[in-house]
């Protein structure tokens, strides 16, 4: 054995399901685990939760990076005088857009709260959450049996198309929508439900980039989100429930506002 005299704290636990540990303190932490069946079996499932969500991000990491945010074209931008820290820039996208998989992953892993505070549309979709999702009268403004005027309604004053999607393969149905202010702008917040009263919400607005990124995960305290950016429309999917099948629903999501074939598999 190693003779490390620190005892084993939660960042070796941590490090080892990332498989960040040197050998010897890795066998040190194992030895320790064989001891400790209760930790074991939590370190067991953090590890089939994080693979079961690097098998999910895979597709997302391993698409190309849009040309403009290449470090080739980024480097050429040397118009003003701000131009030399584009290759800090640079090495943050490219490290982001390698790394992010593994990155968020931890976050939803360990509930490590990634901060809401640094996503507006995070922290806004959560306070709507929190709001209406307790309403047992008056959950939605506009139901879903109206879903063509919800739709056409909510599109119209964002000035964008409004993407109310289909998530029965995930196990949710629409219960409808409502608009809701977000800063000088309006925003579109659509709400499903499960057979088990589990709700859900879809909450997008114009705004925070044109280009598109990666998923985020967030956490604030039992209430989960997952967000990005596309074309110029900011989408996050919130709900208490968890993280696995969160992330499916994001997809489907994804999909059906990027016109794509939505994946018909259950979470």
């Amino acid at each position: 054995m190693s003779g490390d005299p620190r005892p084993v704290g939660e960042d070796d636990l941590h490090g080892l399901i990332d498989g960040r540990l040197e050998p010897e303190r890795q066998a040190l932490v194992e030895a320790w685990l064989a001891g400790n069946p209760a930790r074991a079996a939590e370190v067991s499932t953090d590890r089939g939760l994080r693979e079961r969500l690097r098998a999910r991000l895979a597709p997302i990491a391993e698409e190309a990076i849009p040309a403009r945010l290449r470090v080739a074209n980024i480097r050429s931008r040397h118009l003003y005088p701000g131009a030399r820290w584009f290759p800090m820039a640079a090495a943050a996208v490219l490290c982001l857009a390698l790394g992010g998989a593994g990155g968020w992953v931890g976050h939803a892993m360990h509930g490590v709260p990634a901060a809401v505070a640094e996503a507006p549309a995070t922290q806004d979709a959560v306070a709507a959450f929190r709001t209406f999702v307790v309403e047992a009268v008056h959950p939605v403004e506009v139901r879903a049996d109206e879903k063509p005027h919800l739709v056409t309604w909510l599109s119209k004053r964002l000035g964008h198309a409004v993407a109310a999607p289909d998530l029965s393969a995930q196990g949710f149905r629409l219960m409808g929508g409502r608009l809701l202010p977000a800063g000088t702008e309006p925003a579109a917040m659509l709400m499903y439900d499960d057979d088990r009263g589990t709700r859900l919400t879809l909450y997008s607005r114009v705004g925070d980039g044109d280009g598109r990124t990666l998923f985020r995960f967030a956490r604030e305290g039992d209430i989960a989100a997952f967000s990005w950016v596309d074309g110029g429309m900011s989408y996050v999917v919130t709900g208490r429930t968890d993280e696995a099948r969160l992330l499916t629903v994001a997809q489907a999501v994804d999909a059906h506002v990027r016109g794509l074939a939505p994946d018909r598999q259950q979470p």
